[in-house]
């Protein structure tokens, strides 16, 4: 013992004058410092220990008597560390004093009786005063760095999967085991780290078997390094560049040397380079890969040895499996399977795709067996049902077929409409081609194919007057003007203007001087071809004659033109007649294709011009192409009538579809209709409620709810609401038109009858 004390008094001394030269040193130069102290501490704690290990019989350890632990001398000194910096940040010089070390020191001996030697107390507490003050001098001494401190575990270059299955980590210098710490139970690490908010820095040192706490300046160095920067966050990756040559004072260039005469011709040598392997090619001498083919033959349901073609697709089918033969397919099958003749007898009067395919039958041995007759046959249905049949599943969605259909208003709530007969006029002995009703709602005008124009009333259905021709009527228009008792008829080649003799006696005065045939005047010369006026002296009016049969007319909304359609006429088919000055003109565009109708925009100078397959816009005030064109997709059109706001156009075809158009959306069309299976023969659209009809030579009349909005971003509501019935099938409805006031609506029949629809 007194050796040993006297060998620690040396060093001490030593440790003195080496603390008192270097005291001042900064904060920074610690840790490096603390970690040589450890060094040099432990060797002389291993001395001490061991000498005293043989001897000292008080040693209380986890093992055998005399065996030396890493914690026994790992805790004081950290302990001790992290004091020593506590308080140079407290104190704020950077610098520990002795006495608060020897305080630090004199407590953790008292404290960790498991780790270090029970000695006497008097002279624990002297060497742990000693060696405290010794301690803390000595951290100041050293700068070495960190990379020299040497691990404390001193097991060597030995890989430690050799001690997975052992209680101790290696040996120490003494040959003494070095137990593993004693691992914690997962629950409580588990609160340990809940608890600890630093938990995320630790990192736990399976060499060492300790836990290590990263600083916050090492955690942004991994963190940068994790971003692919650069670890040092001073460093600037995008310095600017210093061009250390001095170009400002330059007056002359580096090389004055004139450019050669090489740089601006073709070099020789790389010619004659080319030419060489231009020859070796030639030659053959060089050949060059050619891309392989890939074969275009490729199995049609996949290679079923493959066992990751269902892992590939999900969707994958299997091919279908053949039948395997059953016991009726054996040649020698029980008497059971056999059929009998009464059943084979029944087999041929059965359908061929309800027959059996196969009809068992029975040998005695396998050389009496003959080819079998259906075997190309089979094998060729075969390649058909690998060819036909689907190889990919396709997700079916259930979707209830009720939700598709679009959610329509009830029909109780778009009433009035015309929905049940109310009256019929009578009268005609063939059938009526065309009706018309006045400006007040008040009387209807029908033309037939018997030759006479009857005027109806329309409230009672008496007929008030009869007009005869020689021919068969084919349209009747009357004047939308209410001061003009004005009815238009056309037939054959003729348009007759009458006068009804409605209304007051003023207005039949301006009537009858309009209709005067005195006042004719001559006609123009590119007009007199076409269209002649003449008086109308049988019927007290006036007519023009047409070089083509009429097939159509309709006023204009100010009741002084009328335009009139003549379907094989082609360009010179649509002429504009002018009742108050006795005047025709054409119109002043060519007309593409045959005309088939016609009708005036409700409120602007604009006509539409319906053609076989197209409806042409034209403005009456400016001459040139037409400013739109509409697209219906129609094989043959056949009527056409315009929605009083003057943009939404309907048109019938002779193939049973209807067409709505908006004109403001597109050129082609917003909705088409199938509801008539024959054609349609006319369609029409009320004037002041939602209502638009149609009716076909199937005897029937289609009522529609076509509700236009003001607001552009909303589109019309069309909704399918009565069909009506009640003509004879013979010819079906050839007319149809709606009251003006009312909704009401007008059916001309073939069989010669009127029918008027109420609501």
């Amino acid at each position: 013992m007194t050796k040993k004390k006297s060998k620690g008094a040396d060093d001490d001394k030593m440790i003195e004058t080496k603390s008192k030269s270097v005291s001042g040193k900064s904060q920074k130069q610690k840790k490096p410092v603390e970690k040589e102290v450890e060094k040099e501490v432990k060797s002389l704690k291993e001395e001490d220990l061991v000498q005293e290990s043989a001897t000292d019989s008080d040693y209380d350890g986890d093992n055998s008597p005399g065996s030396l632990h890493s914690d026994d001398f790992d805790s004081d000194i950290f302990d001790s560390e992290d004091d020593v910096t506590q308080g140079g940040t407290e104190d704020g010089d950077g610098e520990s004093s002795e006495d608060e070390l020897h305080d630090h020191e004199g407590s953790i001996d008292n404290e960790d009786d498991d780790e270090s030697e029970q000695i006497d107390s008097d002279n624990n507490e002297e060497d742990g005063s000693d060696e405290g003050s010794e301690r803390g001098e000595a951290v100041e001494e050293s700068d070495s760095s960190e990379d020299e401190v040497a691990p404390r575990n001193t097991v060597g270059d030995v890989p430690l999967a050799w001690y997975e299955d052992e209680k101790h980590i290696g040996y120490d210098v003494a040959g003494k085991k070095i137990t593993k710490k004693e691992k914690q139970d997962k629950l409580d690490s588990f609160l340990a780290s809940m608890d600890d908010s630093k938990n995320w820095r630790k990192i736990y040192d399976e060499y060492n078997d300790e836990e290590v706490e990263l600083t916050k300046e090492e955690s942004k160095l991994i963190r940068r390094m994790l971003k692919g920067k650069a670890p040092h966050a001073d460093f600037d990756p995008y310095a600017p560049y210093i061009d250390w040559f001095k170009w400002d004072d330059a007056i002359h260039p580096l090389s004055s040397a004139p450019e050669p005469k090489r740089r601006f011709i073709p070099s020789k040598w790389e010619a004659k380079i080319v030419v060489n392997y231009v020859r070796l090619i030639r030659m053959g001498v060089i050949k060059f890969d050619k891309p392989e083919e890939e074969p275009n033959v490729y199995l049609l349901w996949g290679d079923d040895s493959k066992s990751d073609q269902k892992s590939k697709h999900l969707t994958y089918i299997p091919p279908p499996k053949q039948k395997l033969p059953g016991h009726e397919e054996s040649y020698n099958p029980s008497l059971e399977y056999i059929p009998t003749e009464e059943e084979k007898a029944s087999y041929e009067l059965m359908y061929e795709e309800d027959r059996p395919k196969f009809i068992p039958k029975r040998f005695t041995s396998l050389r009496s067996i003959p080819a079998y007759e259906n075997a190309l046959k089979e094998s060729f249905e075969r390649c058909l049902d690998l060819y036909l049949c689907p190889r990919v599943r396709k997700k079916r969605i259930n979707i209830d077929p009720e939700s598709l259909k679009p959610k329509l208003p009830s029909r109780k709530d778009l009433r009035p409409y015309p929905n049940s007969c109310y009256l019929e006029y009578k009268g005609h002995t063939g059938g009526v081609t065309s009706i018309s009703t006045d400006s007040s709602g008040q009387w209807i005008a029908s033309g037939s194919t018997d030759g006479s124009v009857r005027m109806w009333e329309v409230e009672t259905g008496r007929c008030l007057k009869v007009w005869q021709f020689d021919e068969a009527i084919m349209c009747v228009a009357w004047n939308p003007l209410s001061r003009l008792p004005i009815l238009a008829i056309a037939m054959g080649r003729d348009l007759f203007f009458l006068n009804t003799e409605l209304g007051t006696d003023e207005e039949q005065e301006v009537v009858k001087e309009m209709l005067h045939s005195g006042n004719i005047p001559e006609p123009e010369t590119s007009v007199a071809a076409i269209v002649t006026w003449l008086p109308d002296e049988l019927h007290g009016g006036i007519k023009t004659r047409h070089f083509k049969n009429i097939s159509s007319i309709d006023w204009h909304r100010k009741g002084d033109y009328l335009s009139t359609v003549m379907a094989s006429g082609e360009t010179r088919g649509v002429v504009l007649h002018q009742l108050s000055k006795k005047k025709t003109q054409r119109l002043p565009f060519k007309i593409r294709g045959l005309p088939v109708c016609t009708v005036f925009h409700p409120s602007l100078s604009y006509i539409f011009v319906a053609t076989r397959k197209e409806v042409r816009v034209y403005n009456l005030l400016k001459t040139g192409v037409a400013t739109k064109k509409l697209e219906t997709g129609l094989r043959e059109i056949s009527s056409m009538a315009i929605h009083p706001g003057g943009d939404n156009l309907i048109v019938g075809s002779k193939e049973g579809r209807m067409c709505w158009f908006d004109m403001d959306l597109s050129s082609k069309p917003y909705k088409t209709l199938k509801n008539h299976p024959k054609d349609i023969t006319n369609v029409a659209v009320h004037r002041s409620y939602p209502l638009f009809a149609s009716c076909s030579e199937d005897s029937t009349a289609y009522v529609f709810h076509g509700m236009v909005y003001n607001d552009l971003n909303q589109n019309p509501l069309i909704v399918p609401l009565e069909i009506l019935r009640g003509h004879s099938s013979k010819g079906g409805v050839l007319d149809c038109k709606f009251h003006p006031r009312q909704p009401w609506l007008f059916t001309a029949g073939a069989d010669s009858i009127i029918k008027l629809y109420c609501h």
